[in-house]
C-alpha cells in the first residue's frame, strides 16, 4: 500500500530515512516529497549579539533551521562551540514549548534576557509563557520558510507514476499552506477516499481549519508512532 510523506528525505546511521523504513516494517511503500525550505536572515545580526555573551542569560533552540543559523556564525566567526562564546544553549522542539518554558522557569532566575534565534513563522506559546513568568526575552528572526521549488514537478510526478496514495501525511502547518492547492488539485474527487495524517497537534489544527478531516494524529513526531498509526487508520479502513 502506498502512503505519502510531505518531508525531505534524512538518512540516519543505516543509510535510509528511517521513517521509510519503519513504515516497511508494516508492509507500507513510503514516498518522500519535500515541500519546504529556508532562507537565513539577519545572520550578521545575529552574529553580532552572539559576539556580545554577556548581554544575554543563555540561548534558546527550537528548530534545526536556527541551530544551522548560529553554526553558520560560529563558522563565520572561526568558533567552533557555543560555550566558547560563554553561552548556556537550550533546545525543544517547538512543540513541547510548555515543556522547554517549564525547564527554563526551573533554572536559577537571571535578569539577562535569553536570546531566541528563530523563524519568521514562530509560534507566540513560548514567548508569552516566559513573559508571564516575568522571564525577559529577545527574539530575532534568523529563517524564513519558503515553499521548495520542486514542489509542484515532484508531486505531478508522484501522481502520474503512483497514482492516488492511501494516505498523506503533513508533517507542519507551512507544508500544508504550500501543498494543499496541489495535492486537491491532483487528486480531485478521490481525495475524500485519503487519509490524511498529521504528525503532530499543530498541523492537525491547520489541517481542520482548512477542511480537511484528521484520520490521525501521532502520538509523537517519530517514525514509530508514524507507523503504528498508518497501518491502525488503513487496517481499520480496509475492513
Amino acid at each position: 500500500m502506498k502512503v505519502l510523506l510531505l518531508k525531505d528525505a534524512k538518512e540516519d546511521n543505516c543509510g535510509q530515512d528511517p521513517y521509510i523504513r519503519e513504515l516497511a516494517v508494516y508492509g507500507l511503500e513510503a514516498t518522500l516529497i519535500p515541500v519546504l525550505s529556508f532562507e537565513f536572515l539577519s545572520l550578521p545580526s545575529f552574529s553580532e549579539k552572539l559576539s556580545h555573551p554577556e548581554g544575554y542569560g543563555g540561548l534558546i533552540f527550537t528548530s534545526p533551521r536556527s541551530v544551522e543559523a548560529l553554526e553558520l556564525c560560529l563558522e563565520k566567526d572561526s568558533k567552533t562551540e557555543v560555550s566558547k562564546i560563554g553561552l548556556d544553549a537550550e533546545g525543544e522542539s517547538s512543540g513541547n514549548a510548555e515543556k522547554l518554558a517549564e525547564y527554563i522557569c526551573s533554572r536559577e532566575p537571571s535578569t539577562l534576557p535569553l536570546l531566541f534565534p528563530c523563524g519568521t513563522l514562530k509560534g507566540d506559546t513560548l514567548p508569552k509563557m516566559l513573559k508571564d513568568k516575568g522571564i525577559p526575552m529577545e527574539s530575532i528572526n534568523v529563517y524564513k520558510t519558503v515553499p521548495h521549488p520542486g514542489i509542484q514537478e515532484n508531486l505531478n510526478s508522484y501522481y502520474s507514476k503512483q497514482g492516488i496514495p492511501a494516505s498523506i501525511t503533513f508533517f507542519s502547518p507551512s507544508g500544508l499552506k504550500f501543498s494543499l492547492e496541489h495535492i486537491q488539485e491532483l487528486s480531485g474527487d478521490s481525495i475524500d477516499q485519503i487519509k490524511i495524517i498529521a504528525i503532530g497537534p499543530s498541523t492537525a489544527r491547520a489541517l481542520a481549519t482548512s477542511g480537511l478531516p484528521v484520520s490521525y494524529t501521532a502520538e509523537s513526531p517519530t517514525p514509530q508512532a508514524l507507523a503504528v498509526g498508518i497501518r491502525k487508520v488503513l487496517q481499520s479502513h480496509c475492513c
